[in-house]
Protein backbone atom coordinates (compact mmCIF):
# COMPACT_ATOMS: atom_id res chain seq x y z
CA UNK A 1 0.00 0.00 0.00
CA UNK A 2 1.28 3.43 -1.13
CA UNK A 3 2.40 6.29 1.57
CA UNK A 4 -0.64 8.03 2.50
CA UNK A 5 0.74 11.43 1.04
CA UNK A 6 0.20 9.67 -1.85
CA UNK A 7 -3.45 9.67 -2.27
CA UNK A 8 -3.54 13.26 -0.16
CA UNK A 9 -1.37 14.38 -3.35
CA UNK A 10 -4.51 12.68 -5.69
CA UNK A 11 -6.88 13.62 -4.35
CA UNK A 12 -5.11 17.68 -4.04
CA UNK A 13 -4.59 17.29 -7.99
CA UNK A 14 -8.88 16.11 -8.34
CA UNK A 15 -9.95 19.01 -6.35
CA UNK A 16 -7.47 21.97 -8.21
CA UNK A 17 -8.98 20.50 -11.27
CA UNK A 18 -12.50 20.31 -9.87
CA UNK A 19 -12.34 24.17 -9.07
CA UNK A 20 -14.10 25.56 -6.22
CA UNK A 21 -17.48 25.54 -7.71
CA UNK A 22 -17.24 21.24 -8.55
CA UNK A 23 -17.86 18.52 -6.32
CA UNK A 24 -17.12 14.92 -6.68
CA UNK A 25 -18.79 12.13 -5.44
CA UNK A 26 -16.87 8.47 -5.82
CA UNK A 27 -18.65 5.56 -4.60
CA UNK A 28 -17.71 1.76 -4.38
CA UNK A 29 -19.87 -0.64 -6.33
CA UNK A 30 -22.07 -2.83 -4.72
CA UNK A 31 -20.48 -6.60 -3.51
CA UNK A 32 -21.78 -9.19 -5.68
CA UNK A 33 -23.72 -12.63 -5.21
CA UNK A 34 -22.19 -15.12 -6.27
CA UNK A 35 -24.51 -17.79 -5.95
CA UNK A 36 -26.81 -18.83 -3.08
CA UNK A 37 -25.49 -16.30 0.16
CA UNK A 38 -21.87 -16.48 -1.06
CA UNK A 39 -20.75 -13.39 -2.49
CA UNK A 40 -17.71 -12.87 -5.00
CA UNK A 41 -14.53 -11.69 -3.50
CA UNK A 42 -14.96 -8.00 -3.25
CA UNK A 43 -12.35 -5.35 -5.31
CA UNK A 44 -12.56 -2.18 -4.63
CA UNK A 45 -13.69 0.28 -7.24
CA UNK A 46 -10.32 1.86 -9.08
CA UNK A 47 -11.96 5.39 -8.61
CA UNK A 48 -11.84 5.37 -5.06
CA UNK A 49 -8.72 2.91 -4.34
CA UNK A 50 -7.07 5.75 -6.36
CA UNK A 51 -7.97 8.80 -4.26
CA UNK A 52 -8.24 6.91 -0.86
CA UNK A 53 -6.80 4.07 -0.34
CA UNK A 54 -9.54 2.88 1.06
CA UNK A 55 -10.40 -1.57 0.63
CA UNK A 56 -13.83 -1.70 2.46
CA UNK A 57 -17.07 -1.86 0.00
CA UNK A 58 -20.04 0.45 1.01
CA UNK A 59 -17.75 3.55 0.47
CA UNK A 60 -18.16 6.89 -0.72
CA UNK A 61 -15.91 9.90 -1.20
CA UNK A 62 -17.70 13.26 -1.03
CA UNK A 63 -14.66 16.19 -2.57
CA UNK A 64 -15.88 19.57 -1.96
CA UNK A 65 -12.59 21.86 -2.68
CA UNK A 66 -15.15 25.12 -2.46
CA UNK A 67 -15.91 24.32 0.98
CA UNK A 68 -14.36 26.12 4.15
CA UNK A 69 -14.64 23.09 6.33
CA UNK A 70 -15.56 19.27 5.66
CA UNK A 71 -13.81 18.99 1.72
CA UNK A 72 -13.01 15.57 2.03
CA UNK A 73 -15.97 13.36 3.69
CA UNK A 74 -16.36 10.01 4.02
CA UNK A 75 -19.15 7.64 4.50
CA UNK A 76 -18.04 4.22 5.45
CA UNK A 77 -19.65 1.24 7.47
CA UNK A 78 -18.58 1.79 11.26
CA UNK A 79 -16.96 -0.40 13.57
CA UNK A 80 -18.99 -3.38 14.79
CA UNK A 81 -17.34 -6.13 16.70
CA UNK A 82 -19.82 -8.60 16.21
CA UNK A 83 -19.95 -8.41 12.59
CA UNK A 84 -15.90 -8.35 12.58
CA UNK A 85 -15.65 -11.28 14.06
CA UNK A 86 -17.35 -13.24 10.76
CA UNK A 87 -16.33 -10.88 7.96
CA UNK A 88 -13.02 -9.06 9.20
CA UNK A 89 -11.93 -5.73 11.00
CA UNK A 90 -13.28 -2.20 9.73
CA UNK A 91 -11.70 1.22 9.62
CA UNK A 92 -14.71 2.30 11.03
CA UNK A 93 -15.48 6.33 11.28
CA UNK A 94 -12.18 7.08 12.83
CA UNK A 95 -9.65 5.15 10.36
CA UNK A 96 -11.68 6.95 7.73
CA UNK A 97 -10.33 10.21 9.46
CA UNK A 98 -6.98 9.38 10.65
CA UNK A 99 -5.87 6.59 8.09
CA UNK A 100 -7.35 7.76 4.67
CA UNK A 101 -7.48 11.44 5.38
CA UNK A 102 -10.99 12.45 5.59
CA UNK A 103 -11.87 15.43 7.43
CA UNK A 104 -15.28 14.21 8.71
CA UNK A 105 -16.58 10.53 8.82
CA UNK A 106 -19.82 9.69 8.95
CA UNK A 107 -21.75 5.63 8.90
CA UNK A 108 -22.33 4.58 5.23
CA UNK A 109 -26.03 4.23 6.35
CA UNK A 110 -26.45 8.14 6.32
CA UNK A 111 -25.30 8.86 2.88
CA UNK A 112 -28.94 9.36 1.26
CA UNK A 113 -29.69 11.83 4.38
CA UNK A 114 -26.67 13.69 4.54
CA UNK A 115 -25.75 13.85 0.60
CA UNK A 116 -27.87 16.43 -0.70
CA UNK A 117 -26.69 19.02 1.45
CA UNK A 118 -23.05 18.05 0.50
CA UNK A 119 -23.94 18.92 -3.01
CA UNK A 120 -25.86 21.67 -2.71
CA UNK A 121 -24.73 25.09 -4.41
CA UNK A 122 -22.21 23.36 -6.75
CA UNK A 123 -21.70 24.13 -10.13
CA UNK A 124 -20.70 20.61 -11.06
CA UNK A 125 -21.45 17.41 -9.91
CA UNK A 126 -18.61 14.91 -10.94
CA UNK A 127 -20.04 11.43 -10.54
CA UNK A 128 -20.04 8.58 -13.00
CA UNK A 129 -24.20 7.57 -13.89
CA UNK A 130 -24.89 3.99 -15.11
CA UNK A 131 -22.69 2.04 -13.03
CA UNK A 132 -24.65 1.74 -9.88
CA UNK A 133 -28.49 1.79 -10.33
CA UNK A 134 -29.10 2.70 -6.58
CA UNK A 135 -26.24 5.43 -6.41
CA UNK A 136 -28.25 6.81 -9.25
CA UNK A 137 -31.15 6.47 -7.72
CA UNK A 138 -29.96 8.31 -4.56
CA UNK A 139 -28.10 10.92 -6.69
CA UNK A 140 -31.45 11.72 -8.20
CA UNK A 141 -33.30 12.13 -4.94
CA UNK A 142 -30.56 14.19 -3.66
CA UNK A 143 -30.76 16.52 -6.72
CA UNK A 144 -34.65 16.57 -6.62
CA UNK A 145 -34.81 17.64 -2.81
CA UNK A 146 -32.43 20.02 -3.61
CA UNK A 147 -34.82 21.26 -6.16
CA UNK A 148 -37.69 21.81 -3.73
CA UNK A 149 -35.01 24.25 -1.00
CA UNK A 150 -33.61 26.33 -3.73
CA UNK A 151 -35.84 29.36 -2.51
CA UNK A 152 -34.47 28.86 1.26
CA UNK A 153 -30.74 29.37 -0.42
CA UNK A 154 -29.73 25.40 -1.20
CA UNK A 155 -30.15 24.53 -4.73
CA UNK A 156 -28.90 21.59 -7.20
CA UNK A 157 -25.67 21.45 -9.02
CA UNK A 158 -26.24 23.28 -12.48
CA UNK A 159 -24.81 20.16 -14.30
CA UNK A 160 -23.89 16.26 -13.78
CA UNK A 161 -20.12 15.75 -15.50
CA UNK A 162 -18.82 12.47 -15.88
CA UNK A 163 -15.36 11.44 -13.73
CA UNK A 164 -13.55 11.11 -17.26
CA UNK A 165 -13.09 14.84 -17.37
CA UNK A 166 -10.46 15.36 -14.92
CA UNK A 167 -10.13 11.99 -12.14
CA UNK A 168 -9.70 10.22 -15.30
CA UNK A 169 -7.29 12.42 -17.17
CA UNK A 170 -5.39 12.04 -13.80
CA UNK A 171 -5.49 8.22 -13.89
CA UNK A 172 -4.44 8.27 -17.50
CA UNK A 173 -1.10 9.92 -16.52
CA UNK A 174 1.25 7.48 -14.02
CA UNK A 175 2.83 8.69 -11.41
CA UNK A 176 6.50 7.57 -10.09
CA UNK A 177 5.06 4.83 -7.33
CA UNK A 178 2.36 3.73 -10.08
CA UNK A 179 5.12 2.38 -12.46
CA UNK A 180 6.52 1.02 -9.07
CA UNK A 181 3.67 -1.61 -8.78
CA UNK A 182 3.82 -2.08 -12.72
CA UNK A 183 6.76 -3.01 -13.22
CA UNK A 184 6.79 -5.38 -9.83
CA UNK A 185 3.09 -6.62 -11.08
CA UNK A 186 4.99 -7.32 -14.73
CA UNK A 187 7.95 -9.23 -12.96
CA UNK A 188 5.87 -11.74 -11.17
CA UNK A 189 3.47 -12.12 -14.42
CA UNK A 190 6.48 -12.90 -16.10
CA UNK A 191 7.48 -15.40 -13.68
CA UNK A 192 4.12 -17.16 -14.36
CA UNK A 193 4.27 -17.27 -17.44
CA UNK A 194 7.53 -18.94 -17.49
CA UNK A 195 6.34 -21.25 -14.90
CA UNK A 196 3.53 -22.32 -17.50
CA UNK A 197 6.18 -23.01 -20.33
CA UNK A 198 7.83 -25.45 -18.05
CA UNK A 199 4.99 -27.47 -17.52
CA UNK A 200 2.84 -27.16 -20.14
CA UNK A 201 4.01 -30.38 -22.11
CA UNK A 202 1.36 -32.40 -23.73
CA UNK A 203 -1.29 -34.18 -21.82
CA UNK A 204 -1.38 -31.35 -18.96
CA UNK A 205 -4.86 -29.37 -19.14
CA UNK A 206 -5.06 -25.97 -19.89
CA UNK A 207 -6.65 -25.47 -16.23
CA UNK A 208 -3.18 -27.29 -14.67
CA UNK A 209 -1.45 -24.13 -16.47
CA UNK A 210 -4.12 -21.66 -15.00
CA UNK A 211 -3.41 -23.08 -11.99
CA UNK A 212 0.26 -22.69 -11.56
CA UNK A 213 0.05 -19.16 -13.14
CA UNK A 214 -2.41 -18.25 -10.38
CA UNK A 215 -0.46 -19.72 -7.86
CA UNK A 216 2.66 -17.65 -8.66
CA UNK A 217 0.77 -14.42 -8.37
CA UNK A 218 -0.47 -15.20 -5.21
CA UNK A 219 3.05 -16.61 -3.99
CA UNK A 220 5.12 -13.66 -4.96
CA UNK A 221 2.33 -11.21 -3.57
CA UNK A 222 0.51 -10.29 -5.80
CA UNK A 223 -3.90 -10.30 -4.86
CA UNK A 224 -3.99 -12.59 -7.96
CA UNK A 225 -5.40 -12.53 -11.84
CA UNK A 226 -6.20 -9.04 -12.66
CA UNK A 227 -8.73 -10.46 -15.11
CA UNK A 228 -9.36 -14.02 -15.94
CA UNK A 229 -6.79 -16.08 -16.96
CA UNK A 230 -6.89 -17.28 -20.40
CA UNK A 231 -4.95 -20.82 -21.59
CA UNK A 232 -5.95 -21.94 -25.06
CA UNK A 233 -4.17 -24.67 -26.79
CA UNK A 234 -4.89 -25.25 -30.43
CA UNK A 235 -7.58 -24.09 -32.00
CA UNK A 236 -8.63 -22.87 -28.61
CA UNK A 237 -6.13 -20.25 -28.89
CA UNK A 238 -7.86 -18.49 -31.78
CA UNK A 239 -10.91 -17.35 -29.37
CA UNK A 240 -9.73 -14.27 -28.38
CA UNK A 241 -11.41 -14.20 -24.74
CA UNK A 242 -10.88 -18.00 -24.10
CA UNK A 243 -11.20 -19.29 -20.52
CA UNK A 244 -12.92 -22.06 -19.84
CA UNK A 245 -9.63 -23.98 -19.96
CA UNK A 246 -11.22 -27.40 -19.66
CA UNK A 247 -8.80 -28.88 -22.54
CA UNK A 248 -6.12 -31.42 -22.69
CA UNK A 249 -3.11 -30.17 -24.93
CA UNK A 250 -2.27 -31.97 -27.51
CA UNK A 251 1.16 -32.65 -29.15
CA UNK A 252 1.69 -30.08 -31.91
CA UNK A 253 -0.26 -27.38 -30.01
CA UNK A 254 0.72 -23.85 -29.76
CA UNK A 255 -0.25 -22.16 -26.13
CA UNK A 256 -1.93 -19.35 -26.04
CA UNK A 257 -1.54 -17.81 -22.37
CA UNK A 258 -3.00 -14.42 -21.57
CA UNK A 259 -2.49 -13.68 -18.01
CA UNK A 260 -1.73 -11.12 -15.66
CA UNK A 261 -0.86 -10.33 -12.16
CA UNK A 262 -2.33 -7.68 -9.85
CA UNK A 263 -0.13 -6.14 -7.36
CA UNK A 264 -1.32 -3.39 -5.38
CA UNK A 265 -4.25 -2.80 -7.26
CA UNK A 266 -2.22 -2.79 -10.96
CA UNK A 267 -2.03 -4.74 -13.21
CA UNK A 268 0.27 -6.65 -15.75
CA UNK A 269 -1.20 -8.16 -18.86
CA UNK A 270 0.81 -10.50 -21.02
CA UNK A 271 0.53 -12.70 -23.64
CA UNK A 272 2.77 -15.78 -24.66
CA UNK A 273 2.24 -18.08 -27.75
CA UNK A 274 4.41 -21.38 -27.61
CA UNK A 275 4.88 -24.69 -28.90
CA UNK A 276 3.66 -27.46 -26.13
CA UNK A 277 6.09 -29.99 -27.71
CA UNK A 278 9.16 -28.36 -27.65
CA UNK A 279 9.42 -27.22 -31.48
CA UNK A 280 7.48 -24.18 -33.67
CA UNK A 281 6.38 -26.73 -36.97
CA UNK A 282 7.05 -24.80 -40.01
CA UNK A 283 3.54 -23.75 -40.53
CA UNK A 284 3.53 -21.96 -36.48
CA UNK A 285 7.07 -20.77 -36.72
CA UNK A 286 5.56 -18.87 -39.68
CA UNK A 287 2.93 -17.19 -38.32
CA UNK A 288 4.89 -16.64 -35.01
CA UNK A 289 7.64 -14.54 -36.83
CA UNK A 290 4.94 -12.81 -38.47
CA UNK A 291 3.61 -11.61 -35.53
CA UNK A 292 6.44 -11.10 -33.47
CA UNK A 293 8.25 -9.02 -36.28
CA UNK A 294 4.92 -6.75 -36.51
CA UNK A 295 4.92 -6.55 -32.44
CA UNK A 296 8.30 -5.30 -32.38
CA UNK A 297 8.01 -2.31 -34.71
CA UNK A 298 5.03 -1.11 -33.15
CA UNK A 299 6.51 -1.15 -29.94
CA UNK A 300 9.80 0.89 -31.27
CA UNK A 301 6.87 3.59 -32.77
CA UNK A 302 5.52 3.71 -29.30
CA UNK A 303 7.11 7.55 -28.61
CA UNK A 304 5.95 10.47 -27.73
CA UNK A 305 4.10 11.90 -30.43
CA UNK A 306 2.82 9.05 -31.88
CA UNK A 307 -1.14 7.76 -31.61
CA UNK A 308 -2.18 4.18 -30.95
CA UNK A 309 -4.23 4.28 -33.99
CA UNK A 310 -0.76 4.63 -36.14
CA UNK A 311 0.09 1.36 -33.88
CA UNK A 312 -2.78 -0.37 -35.03
CA UNK A 313 -2.17 1.15 -38.86
CA UNK A 314 1.26 -0.63 -38.63
CA UNK A 315 -0.02 -3.69 -37.54
CA UNK A 316 -2.81 -3.94 -39.98
CA UNK A 317 -0.53 -3.30 -42.68
CA UNK A 318 2.02 -5.60 -42.00
CA UNK A 319 -0.15 -8.69 -41.10
CA UNK A 320 -1.85 -7.62 -44.23
CA UNK A 321 1.05 -8.14 -45.85
CA UNK A 322 1.84 -11.81 -43.80
CA UNK A 323 -1.75 -12.85 -44.17
CA UNK A 324 -1.38 -12.49 -48.59
CA UNK A 325 2.74 -14.31 -48.43
CA UNK A 326 0.98 -16.87 -46.26
CA UNK A 327 -1.97 -17.67 -48.46
CA UNK A 328 -4.77 -16.12 -46.25
CA UNK A 329 -5.58 -13.58 -48.49
CA UNK A 330 -5.48 -12.77 -51.86
CA UNK A 331 -5.19 -9.58 -53.78
CA UNK A 332 -3.18 -6.22 -52.64
CA UNK A 333 -2.30 -5.00 -49.35
CA UNK A 334 -4.11 -1.52 -50.07
CA UNK A 335 -7.30 -3.04 -51.00
CA UNK A 336 -7.63 -6.07 -48.25
CA UNK A 337 -6.93 -3.25 -45.77
CA UNK A 338 -9.46 -0.97 -47.16
CA UNK A 339 -12.07 -3.59 -47.87
CA UNK A 340 -10.95 -4.91 -43.86
CA UNK A 341 -10.79 -8.39 -45.01
CA UNK A 342 -7.77 -8.98 -42.45
CA UNK A 343 -9.91 -8.78 -40.00
CA UNK A 344 -11.30 -12.21 -40.30
CA UNK A 345 -7.54 -12.83 -39.00
CA UNK A 346 -6.97 -10.09 -37.09
CA UNK A 347 -9.93 -8.43 -35.49
CA UNK A 348 -9.18 -6.91 -32.37
CA UNK A 349 -6.96 -3.60 -31.82
CA UNK A 350 -3.47 -3.20 -30.93
CA UNK A 351 -3.49 -1.58 -27.56
CA UNK A 352 -5.08 -0.19 -24.53
CA UNK A 353 -4.55 1.99 -21.54
CA UNK A 354 -3.03 -0.22 -18.42
CA UNK A 355 -2.95 0.31 -14.98
CA UNK A 356 -5.69 0.42 -12.18
CA UNK A 357 -7.93 -1.85 -14.55
CA UNK A 358 -6.82 -4.01 -17.60
CA UNK A 359 -8.50 -1.58 -20.19
CA UNK A 360 -7.57 1.60 -18.22
CA UNK A 361 -9.92 4.62 -18.08
CA UNK A 362 -8.49 7.77 -20.33
CA UNK A 363 -9.97 9.51 -23.64
CA UNK A 364 -8.45 7.90 -26.16
CA UNK A 365 -8.87 10.78 -28.41
CA UNK A 366 -8.78 14.71 -28.39
CA UNK A 367 -10.66 16.98 -30.41
CA UNK A 368 -12.46 14.42 -32.54
CA UNK A 369 -8.47 13.11 -33.00
CA UNK A 370 -6.14 10.15 -32.20
CA UNK A 371 -4.36 11.84 -28.91
CA UNK A 372 -0.80 11.62 -29.06
CA UNK A 373 0.81 9.47 -26.63
CA UNK A 374 2.92 11.23 -23.53
CA UNK A 375 5.57 10.56 -21.00
CA UNK A 376 3.88 8.75 -18.40
CA UNK A 377 1.15 6.73 -20.07
CA UNK A 378 0.90 2.92 -20.21
CA UNK A 379 -0.15 1.04 -23.19
CA UNK A 380 -0.26 -2.32 -24.25
CA UNK A 381 1.07 -3.93 -27.73
CA UNK A 382 -0.95 -7.06 -28.26
CA UNK A 383 -0.79 -8.14 -32.28
CA UNK A 384 -2.54 -11.60 -33.04
CA UNK A 385 -3.34 -13.76 -35.99
CA UNK A 386 -5.90 -15.95 -35.67
CA UNK A 387 -6.64 -18.91 -37.91
CA UNK A 388 -9.69 -21.09 -36.86
CA UNK A 389 -9.52 -24.68 -37.72
CA UNK A 390 -13.22 -24.42 -39.66
CA UNK A 391 -12.08 -21.32 -41.18
CA UNK A 392 -12.60 -21.29 -44.69
CA UNK A 393 -10.27 -21.26 -48.01
CA UNK A 394 -7.22 -21.54 -45.82
CA UNK A 395 -3.90 -23.62 -46.16
CA UNK A 396 -4.47 -26.77 -44.52
CA UNK A 397 -1.17 -26.63 -42.64
CA UNK A 398 -2.33 -22.92 -40.74
CA UNK A 399 -5.43 -24.55 -39.31
CA UNK A 400 -5.98 -23.64 -35.90
CA UNK A 401 -3.47 -21.74 -35.37
CA UNK A 402 -3.48 -18.33 -32.78
CA UNK A 403 -0.58 -16.42 -31.71
CA UNK A 404 -0.96 -13.43 -29.88
CA UNK A 405 2.38 -11.64 -28.15
CA UNK A 406 1.75 -8.47 -25.72
CA UNK A 407 3.28 -6.51 -23.93
CA UNK A 408 3.49 -3.37 -21.45
CA UNK A 409 4.84 -0.59 -22.42
CA UNK A 410 5.16 2.94 -20.53
CA UNK A 411 5.89 6.38 -22.93
CA UNK A 412 9.06 7.91 -21.46
CA UNK A 413 10.22 11.47 -22.32
CA UNK A 414 12.41 10.17 -25.06
CA UNK A 415 11.02 6.84 -26.13
CA UNK A 416 9.51 3.98 -23.95
CA UNK A 417 10.32 1.14 -21.57
CA UNK A 418 9.10 -2.37 -21.96
CA UNK A 419 7.85 -3.22 -18.81
CA UNK A 420 7.31 -6.62 -19.47
CA UNK A 421 11.01 -7.40 -21.14
CA UNK A 422 12.03 -9.65 -18.99
CA UNK A 423 9.61 -12.38 -20.10
CA UNK A 424 11.03 -14.68 -23.12
CA UNK A 425 9.47 -14.46 -26.72
CA UNK A 426 12.00 -15.26 -29.07
CA UNK A 427 11.79 -18.30 -30.57
CA UNK A 428 14.98 -19.59 -29.13
CA UNK A 429 14.14 -18.56 -26.15
CA UNK A 430 10.45 -20.25 -25.86
CA UNK A 431 11.91 -23.56 -27.48
CA UNK A 432 14.65 -23.84 -24.99
CA UNK A 433 12.46 -23.59 -22.67
CA UNK A 434 9.46 -25.52 -24.11
CA UNK A 435 11.94 -28.63 -24.67
CA UNK A 436 13.80 -28.96 -21.36
CA UNK A 437 11.24 -29.82 -19.19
Amino acid sequence: MFDPAVFAARRDAYMQALGPGGVAVVRSLPERLRNGDAFHPFRQHSDVFYLTGFLEPDATLILRPGAETERVVMFVRPRDPEMEVWDGRRAGLEGAKHTYGADTAFPATELPSRMWELIANCEELHYSLGLDDQMDLMVAHAIARLRKTEKKGKRPPRCVVDPRAALHELRLHKRPEELVALRKASRITGEAHVAAMKLGRPGVFEHELEAVINYTFRKAGGSGPGYATIVGAGDNATILHYIDNRSAIADGDLVLVDAGCEYDHYTADITRTWPASGRFTAAQRKVYELVLATQQAAIALATPGATIDQLHEHCVKSLTEGMLSLGLLTGTVEDRVADQAYRKFFMHGTSHWLGLDVHDVGAYTKAGKARPLEAGMVITVEPGLYIAHDAPDVPDELRGIGVRIEDDVVITVDGNEVLTASCPKQLEELEALCSAR
